[in-house]
């Protein structure tokens, strides 16, 4: 049985991907009508751009991978192959946990991944995915694009010769799953679980021996008791990777990330090469694939949900007790505070990060939190 359930999830998965794929490929197959054939030979650029794309997601990965494919087939027509992005996932061409410096290096031109992966060699860079209690996908992108969090972000990365821009998000994530029911602190001491990151260091301070797994060994380190907790992104992913099967509790909220925006990282001296429009095209389709990845995340987690409650009925979706939350809250700043003094640069930035949240709380607090009390209603 174990072996059909893996089989199971790899054909899902893949066939999932090639499903997201094919009306892109399509469409970019398509050429260009007679009439417009002289205007666009006319205007293509003369110069030609070839780079490779490594990422930290495994091959078909639905979203993540797929999203990253995505960006690659659209630059390429938008700038009428000009610019030519070969896509690797992860392992295929670097270790998955190698791109970071795969790209400063100048092994590969981008990568697609999250910039909290590389706390150990950058700690700042966590607040430019997600930290605990921080900003929702709205709020985070309000900050990059209004608040300075952008430019923050080119700074942190400057010294080791990358540039940085948003490109897709999770939306908020949930909480983990968990084979022990938790009704007060007491029951977070001598939990194992799967979270890295900030997350990870809060649970270790709450009594929580914390691990950090890959996603494929996830089901199995579950499945054998080696954890007894996990944590991945949502309900759509989780689903894929059998966790009702071998998980009874389901908590929420995702404290741990509430809004996490994955990262484009383009080597600088690559970055600097391309001509101003090609630079342009490469910004607005990395927004044009976040903004994609957000409907589809929303609307396949809204699926899977459904999906959890029909057909795992043992499967119990809760609420974190408010008790275990506000020390969750409180060690998250003991953490915060710990780093800070550090590193130099996660306190400029979290100064940064946490200044622009006090500036937003006074109009979440009658936007956002008023309307989601009204549907509780």
């Amino acid at each position: 049985m174990k072996q059909m359930h893996a089989v199971t999830r790899r054909r899902f998965l893949t066939s999932t991907a090639l499903a997201g794929a094919l009306p892109l490929l399509a469409s970019c197959n398509q050429g260009p009508t007679q009439s417009n054939q002289p205007n666009q030979t006319q205007n293509a650029p003369s110069e030609k751009f070839q780079w490779k794309m490594v990422t930290t997601w495994p091959p078909n990965f639905p979203i993540l991978q797929t999203g990253a494919e995505r960006f690659a087939a659209q630059v390429k027509a938008l700038t009428q192959g000009a610019l030519e992005i070969e896509v690797y996932a992860g392992g295929e061409l670097v270790p998955a946990l190698g791109a970071f410096d795969a790209v400063s290096s100048g092994t590969a031109q981008a990568s697609s991944s999250s910039a909290y992966y590389w706390a150990g060699t950058v700690p700042a860079a966590q607040f430019f995915t997600s930290v605990p209690f921080g900003f929702t996908y709205e709020q985070m992108m309000a900050w990059l694009f209004g608040g300075g969090g952008l430019e923050l972000w080119q700074e942190t990365y400057d010294p080791f010769g990358l540039v940085a821009f948003p490109m897709m998000t999770t939306g908020v994530q949930m909480g983990g799953w968990f084979n022990r029911k938790l009704e007060s602190l007491a029951d977070l001491q001598g939990l194992k679980m799967r979270m890295p990151g900030l997350g990870g260091a809060v649970l270790a301070k709450a009594g929580v021996s914390t691990v950090n797994l890959p996603g494929a060994e996830i089901f199995t380190a579950m499945e054998t008791g080696t954890i007894d907790a996990c944590e991945w992104v949502g309900p759509y992913h989780d689903v894929l990777l059998g966790f009702p099967q071998v998980a009874r509790y389901y908590y929420h909220p995702g404290w741990h990330e509430p809004g996490p925006v994955t990262e484009l990282a383009i080597n600088k001296d690559a970055w600097d090469k391309l001509p101003a429009e090609l630079q342009q095209i490469v910004r607005a389709v990395a927004m044009d694939v976040t903004n994609w990845s957000f409907a589809q995340f929303e609307t396949e987690n809204a699926k899977a949900l459904a999906k959890i409650h029909q057909e795992f009925p043992d499967v119990e979706i809760l609420r974190f007790p408010d008790e275990v939350l506000r020390e969750f809250k409180r060690l998250t700043q003991v953490v915060f505070d710990e780093v800070s003094a550090q590193d130099a640069q996660f306190a400029r930035v979290r100064q940064a990060y946490e200044g622009f949240a006090a500036s937003l709380a006074g109009w979440s607090k009658i936007s956002l939190e008023s309307y989601l009390a009204a549907l509780a209603l």
